[in-house]
């Protein structure tokens, strides 16, 4: 199963990275289409813009860096929204944070369900980091050394990158803010809660799916979506958070733990008290430093 699963979404990668270059400008070094001018703010040592990686709705990312000519340490954050809502907007203040701690920060959007099924959402999120690591040069970047920092349903993509075939080169890590690493637990915890927000999650994973239960047909479908099932050796190492009571439990990266452990991964589980979910969860105190200095342990 999990070989078929990795074949077809591989073909679909593929399909999608071609963009890229297509929509590139013409000239001796081709880059991504500009779409908001380099720093328009005056944020003095920062330089900012927004690029697309690909040719549709919502395929495109702003990037924070320094222009100093200095290959700097990559952070990919990827928005939350139940993958039918949210945007990067709401990720700005965090970007600008970890530009102003000296990475080179990519703040990324991508196909909605409203939009695209999975695996849209990670061919994405895949298209995203292959076109930062082509044109590194440009944006100051490291393209051997950065992290995928995802939050709620950008934690379930962030970390399906993570698990992404034996290892992506120059991923050193994976952070996970409520991430919603198993889409099948969320499909049966949600049948028998009253929780709004778990009912709300099950019909939300049933439309990543494409509008289907997990079966028949559509478990292939369900089977790539489960972030654990896809565990190999040179898999990013990961750190996931939830809060006690929230409504996305850390038993979702429980098994993430077991699977990746047995081929010598290393997941790092933090629970904090309270319901606080997803970016609100990453403001809790003491959460952003944790996850600041587990960052800088791995990319510097």
């Amino acid at each position: 199963m999990r070989f078929a699963v990795f074949a077809g979404a591989l073909a679909l990668a593929t399909i999608a990275l071609t963009p890229v270059t297509a929509h590139a400008t013409t000239g001796p070094t081709p880059g991504p289409e500009v779409t908001t001018p380099t720093d328009p703010y005056g944020l003095g040592g920062l330089s900012f813009e927004t690029v697309s990686y690909a040719s549709q709705r919502r395929q495109d990312m702003d990037v924070w860096w320094t222009s100093d000519g200095t290959q700097r340490p990559g952070v990919f954050l990827i928005h939350g929204g139940w993958w039918s809502s949210g945007d990067k907007k709401g990720m700005s203040q965090i970007a600008r944070g970890y530009a102003e701690l000296g990475y080179t920060v990519f703040n990324i959007n991508y196909r909605l369900t409203s939009q695209a099924a999975w695996p849209a959402q990670r061919t994405d999120a895949l298209a995203a980091i292959a076109t930062a690591r082509k044109h590194a040069e440009r944006w100051s970047f490291d393209p051997k050394n950065y992290v995928v920092v995802g939050f709620s349903a950008g934690g379930h993509i962030a970390g399906a990158v993570g698990t992404y075939g034996n290892g992506l080169s120059g991923l050193k890590g994976v952070v996970g803010l409520s991430p919603i690493v198993s889409p099948l637990r969320a499909y049966s915890d949600g049948a028998a809660s009253t929780d709004p927000y778990k009912r709300k999650l099950r019909t939300s994973a049933i439309k990543l799916a494409g509008g289907c239960a997990p079966k028949g047909k559509c478990s292939r479908i369900w089977a790539s979506m489960e972030i654990a099932w896809h565990a190999s050796r040179k898999d990013a190492p990961m750190l996931t958070i939830h809060s006690q009571d929230e409504f996305v439990p850390a038993t979702h990266s429980q098994v993430l733990k077991e699977m990746l452990g047995q081929v010598g991964v290393p997941v790092t589980i933090i629970t904090t008290p309270g319901v606080a979910h997803s970016s609100a969860l990453y403001r809790e105190e003491g959460v952003t430093e944790r996850v600041q200095r587990w960052i800088a342990d791995r990319i510097g």
